[in-house]
Order: structure tokens, then C-alpha cells, then sequence
């Protein structure tokens, strides 16, 4: 059965954290698309995106929508805005790798002590489920971005201990690059596309890819099948970031310039040392919470197969690789919005 037929977002009343981004405005026309909420909370700091927001989700089209300004950082405005809410999605944080490593007390701010505000209000309100957006950087993590994300998806599996004889629980999902997303590779190739030369750090590099709608779903699947503490992982097919650039921009010459400061060859989403308390699923992994009670007990109700001694998901050990024409399927309409 699927796990959404179980567990409906109808009648409920949802909040968004960063709402405003690429994954937000997703989720937020997913959910109109597929359910009926009672309330539908865009809760983000920025007023000019929500405003632009409101005019492709007016209020008078979808009267459960609900704008709030407001940043994690503010645990009172948190507290305020949590007060009746059934789920809580968590997609706010700081992400750009650059911008971190420069300006670290402010992404420890927002991505930590902001995690910490959510857990400490939902706990605080009541609220039935929270589950946080994580990142493939926080696992084995070499920046400071993947290091607060990985300190946030701590915080968030631990706190279903923390939240005592209330109800909350909380779980985190961790995908790898997205299609389309604000920040990603193809509108930086289509860029560069007019220059005649494309800049490729390493032509062994790697990565998983998922479209936007794809992580939406997940996190829609894992939120209906979340008892509370795992790290849910997708299966996703792997691309080498040299064969993207043929096939998005073949005329463009390809140049090497390395490897970034804080960037990885290949990215991780289950290192070695989690798979020894990780459940592989037909269609994703599940890592769960290290203390051996819940180990145990979540393992034997689960269902899943424990992953084998040494395993590790990462891109460049995957048995799914994305083909050109696959590739090109994936990135063309996020290609055609670009050029449009």
C-alpha cells in the first residue's frame, strides 16, 4: 500500500518554512494540487518572494493559504506561528557553500540554533509530525554548510526523545542535487552557454539527480510513513557532470579548473559507518536513530533488509546511471524555461 493512502494532509494544517524557494513553491502546489488543508502556513523572511508568491497562489483562488513573515531565527514568532499546526515541513536554511564558509555564525544561526527554535515550538505546540530537509553535504560533511546540516538532522532525530510525553515527532529526509533548483548546475551551464566555454571542475566528478517534483514526493512519502527519528534516503540515478555538459551545450569547449574549496569528487548520502543501522527499501533507504532500543524495535516493525557490512551510497557506486537521452529529458524544461 502506498504510504500516502495511510495518512492524508486533508482537513490538516500545514506550515512551510522557506516556502518562498524552489522546494517551497513545489511542495505548496503539490499539496493544493492533491489535497484539501484546512490551512496552508507560507511562513518565510523575505516579503517581497511571498508577495510574488501571492500572485501565482492568490488567497482569493486558494483561501487556506496563509502568508507569514517570519525567520527561524525568532522563537517567539515561531511559538506564534505553530500554535494549531498539524505539520510542520522545514525547508528554511542557509545553503550556498560560499556564503557559509565566509559567514559561518550566520549559517550556524539559521541552519542550528534556527533547527533547534522549530524543535523547541513544535514540541511546545503540539504539532503531530515535523520533518526537515536535509542535504547529501551532511553526510561526511567537509564544508560548514554540510556541518550545520548535519548538526540540524542531529538535533531533529534526537528530539523525538527530547519531546518527552508530547506527541511531536520528527524526522529528516536527505536528497542530492535538484534539477532546477535556485543555486544549480544547469541554469549556471545555460549561462555560460553564451560565453562558448563551459567551466567543469573534475571530469570524474559525479552526482545524484532528482527533479523537483520527485523530492516533493518523497517528502510528501516519507512524511505519510515517518515514525519518528529515521533519515530517509531515496534511490536515485547517478550522472557524471562531464556528460551533462555534452549533452545540454555540445558546441560549448569544455574547460577544467578543479575542484572548489569545501566540494566533493562524489557525493555520499549513506557513508559506511550510518549503513550499519540503515534499512534498504525497494525505492529508498531509511537510517535510523542510533540509540539500540529504537534500533532494534523500529528494524523488527520496519521490514526493510539491513544493509551489508561496508556498504556505502554514493554516486559513483551506483548501479543507476542516467543515460544522455535521459539526461536531456531531465534538464530540457528546466532548458526551455531558461531560454524563455
Amino acid at each position: 500500500m502506498n504510504p500516502e493512502d495511510a495518512f492524508s494532509l486533508d482537513d490538516k494544517v500545514i506550515l512551510v518554512t522557506g516556502a518562498t524557494g524552489s522546494f517551497g513553491r513545489a511542495f505548496v502546489r503539490r499539496v493544493l494540487s492533491r489535497y484539501r488543508p484546512r490551512k496552508l502556513i507560507v511562513y518565510s523572511r523575505d516579503e517581497l518572494k511571498q508577495f510574488e508568491m501571492a500572485r501565482s497562489f492568490p488567497e482569493s483562488r486558494y483561501p487556506c493559504l496563509r502568508y507569514f513573515i517570519g525567520d527561524v531565527r525568532d522563537a517567539t514568532r515561531l511559538h506564534r506561528a505553530l500554535s494549531g499546526v498539524d505539520v510542520v515541513v522545514h525547508a528554511a536554511a542557509l545553503k550556498q557553500v560560499p556564503a557559509c564558509e565566509y559567514n559561518p555564525l550566520e549559517a550556524i544561526k539559521t541552519n542550528i540554533l534556527g533547527a533547534a527554535n522549530i524543535i523547541d515550538a513544535a514540541i511546545d505546540c503540539r504539532v503531530a509530525r515535523v520533518i526537515a530537509l536535509s542535504t547529501d553535504k551532511a553526510a561526511n560533511p567537509i564544508n560548514l554548510y554540510g556541518a550545520t546540516k548535519l548538526c540540524s538532522d542531529k538535533l531533529f532525530t534526537a528530539s523525538n526523545h527530547y519531546s518527552g510525553g508530547a506527541r511531536t515527532s520528527f524526522s529528516v529526509v536527505r536528497y542530492g542535487n535538484v534539477v532546477g533548483s535556485r543555486g544549480s548546475v544547469v541554469p549556471f551551464f545555460l549561462q555560460k552557454a553564451h560565453e562558448g566555454v563551459v567551466p567543469i571542475t573534475d571530469p570524474r566528478m559525479t552526482r545524484f539527480w532528482i527533479t523537483l517534483e520527485q523530492g516533493v514526493d518523497f517528502v510528501l512519502s516519507s512524511l505519510a510513513r515517518m515514525a519518528g527519528g529515521e533519515v530517509f534516503v531515496p534511490k536515485l540515478p547517478s550522472m557524471n557532470v562531464l556528460d551533462l555538459a555534452k549533452a545540454l551545450i555540445p558546441d560549448c569547449r569544455i574547460e577544467v579548473v578543479g575542484i572548489r574549496p569545501g566540494e566533493k569528487l562524489h557525493e555520499v548520502m549513506v557513508p559506511e559507518d550510518d549503513a550499519r543501522h540503515t534499512l534498504e527499501f525497494s525505492d529508498h533507504f531509511e537510517i535510523l536513530p542510533t540509540t539500540a532500543d529504537w534500533r532494534s524495535t523500529m528494524a523488527a516493525s520496519k521490514g526493510g533488509l539491513p544493509c551489508p557490512d561496508g556498504f556505502i551510497y554514493s554516486s559513483d557506486r551506483n548501479h543507476d546511471w542516467l543515460s544522455v537521452a535521459q539526461l536531456l529529458e531531465m534538464v530540457r524544461p528546466q532548458a526551455d524555461r531558461q531560454e524563455a
